[in-house]
């Protein structure tokens, strides 16, 4: 009985482990996604900013597609 419980403590210890990496791993993906995602809207704003110094038209992003 005792070999029993000291293996269940094992595994317990084991997935206890496995948990708390992947919860850091899931922890840096979101820091990784929030961080992706405010360089993308900077480079959006910035693409929209240079599309209407050029043409002075509706950004790309805006427009409806030709086929509308």
């Amino acid at each position: 009985m005792t070999d029993r419980i000291t293996d269940l403590e094992e595994q317990l210890a084991h997935l206890s482990r496995n948990v708390d990496d992947l919860s850091e791993v899931v922890a840096r993906q979101a820091r990784e996604i929030d961080l992706l995602s405010r360089r993308l809207g900077l480079l959006m704003e910035r693409e929209a900013e240079r599309e209407v110094a050029e043409g002075g038209t509706i950004p790309l992003a805006d427009q409806r597609p030709p086929h509308w």
